[in-house]
C-alpha cells in the first residue's frame, strides 16, 4: 500500500492517526512523538499482538507504516485491514476537512 500524504503539517497529520487508532477496539499506543507513533493491536480470541508502526517522512510530506503480527506466519489477511481501515479514515477525513 501507499504511503498517506501529509495533512497541512505532520503534526495535524500525526494528531489525525492517533485519534482514529484511539477509536479502535483493543489498541494500546505504546509510543507517540511528533514523527513516529507505534500501536499494538490484540485479538479479540487468542491475544495475538500485532504491531503498527507510522513514520513521518517530512522531506517528502509522507507517512510510511508498517503493520506485522508478532507470531505466526498468516493472520487471514487482518494486518492489511486493519491498515486499509485506518488509510480509508485518515484520507476520508482529509477530504471532508481540508
Amino acid at each position: 500500500m501507499p504511503p498517506l500524504p501529509y495533512l497541512k503539517s505532520g503534526r495535524e497529520s500525526m494528531d489525525r492517526l492517533v485519534g482514529i487508532v484511539q477509536e479502535m477496539k483493543r489498541a494500546n499506543i505504546v509510543a507517540a512523538t511528533p514523527t513516529y507513533l507505534h500501536v499494538e493491536f490484540r485479538s479479540a480470541l487468542f491475544r495475538f499482538v500485532d504491531d503498527l508502526e507510522f513514520v513521518l517522512e517530512d522531506s517528502a510530506r509522507l507517512i510510511h507504516f508498517r503493520s506485522a503480527s508478532r507470531t505466526g506466519y498468516y493472520d487471514f489477511g487482518v494486518n492489511r485491514s486493519r491498515i486499509k481501515e485506518i488509510s480509508d479514515r485518515y484520507l476520508r477525513r482529509t477530504q471532508n476537512k481540508d
